[in-house]
């Protein structure tokens, strides 16, 4: 018979079983030593045992969801207005049950009676408190495409979509750069530099990415001068087992107001791929919302292709 109950101190390595089995697609960090699953969700200040829920069969788990939320505006401390299900896993031999449907039962429950008046499915900025860096890629992008059993499921259980972010990549084993006369130009003009860190990062950024390796670069004129365009480099190494090759993530591309249309984000894509080529990095992901001509043309200027889509849902009312 089939019991449900919160998370218990023994539990990590039941829950890295059931997250290895579960076929969670390619977006999925799944061949996890005992340190990830720590560093990236029990070890979140935040993390609360209540929040995290197993379905049990005798001592067996046979399933886990796993709910959190985001933080306050100025990213100083967590707020309860708005609830996500970050994951929600059933084992193969225990579908078709009604587990996941309970499971999401009690973790919508444990929301709601700390006052979320919103409840989402899937991570992704600003709602994504567990998992960066073993689903999404890059970042967590709500449930992915390529997760098959993810879409069915919410929608039968009252999930519509609500927001979409288009996943791209670049294989750097594939030779050769984009080329063009304005990208000529503005390398001729500009160099790779480290971009000094201006602000200090605030709480919600140190613990949910402080524990990955990260770097801003940006794209610097060389007759000296403020930067052009920036970008932070993450380091993907629990994908290095599943994807079989060193990746890095691309996140929060900025170009100046003053400095759009002018090639610079191109450039700086181009200048950063050729850099971590030389680290051996024969991979490179970055994510752009929906909607975001811009964004979506320049990656593909800069030779990524879209591989996966990746969803937030949001509960029907």
């Amino acid at each position: 018979m089939v019991e449900y109950r919160r998370f218990r101190n023994s539990d990590p390595p039941q829950i890295r079983r059931l997250w290895r089995e579960a076929g969670l697609g390619r977006g999925a960090a799944t061949d996890l030593d005992a340190d990830s699953l720590e560093t990236v969700v029990f070890a979140q200040p935040y993390f609360d045992r209540e929040g995290m829920i197993l379905a049990v069969d005798g001592e067996q788990a046979v399933g886990f969801v796993h709910a959190g939320f985001r933080a306050t505006a100025d990213e100083q401390s967590l707020s309860q207005d708005e609830g996500t299900i970050h994951a929600v896993i059933v084992a193969p031999s225990h579908r078709r049950q009604g587990i996941g449907r309970e499971l999401v039962r009690l973790a919508e429950e444990y929301l709601r009676t700390r006052n979320a008046k919103t409840l989402y499915a899937g991570a992704a900025a600003p709602r994504d408190a567990f998992y960066f860096g073993i689903y999404g890629g890059s970042q967590p992008a709500g449930f992915l495409e390529s997760d098959p059993l993810a879409a069915p499921f919410l929608a039968g259980i009252g999930y519509v979509p609500h927001q979409r972010r288009f996943v791209y990549q670049r294989s750097l084993e594939e030779k050769g750069d984009p080329v063009g006369l304005r990208l000529m130009s503005v390398r001729r003009a500009t160099k790779l530099g480290a971009c000094p860190t201006t602000a200090p990062p605030t709480w919600w950024s140190t613990t949910r990415m402080g524990r990955l390796d990260s770097l801003t670069l940006s794209l610097m004129p060389k007759t000296g001068g403020a930067a052009l365009a920036e970008v932070m480099v993450i380091g993907l190494d629990h994908y290095m087992a599943s994807w079989r090759q060193r990746a890095i993530g691309l996140l929060d591309l900025h170009v100046p107001e003053a400095h759009r249309r002018k090639g610079y984000a191109q450039a700086l894509l181009v200048e950063v791929c050729r850099r971590v080529k030389t680290d051996l990095i024969t991979l490179v992901e970055s994510h752009v919302e929906e909607g975001n001509e811009a964004g979506i043309n320049t990656l593909k200027s800069a030779g990524f292709q879209q591989i996966d889509t990746g969803v937030v849902y949001r509960r029907q009312t």
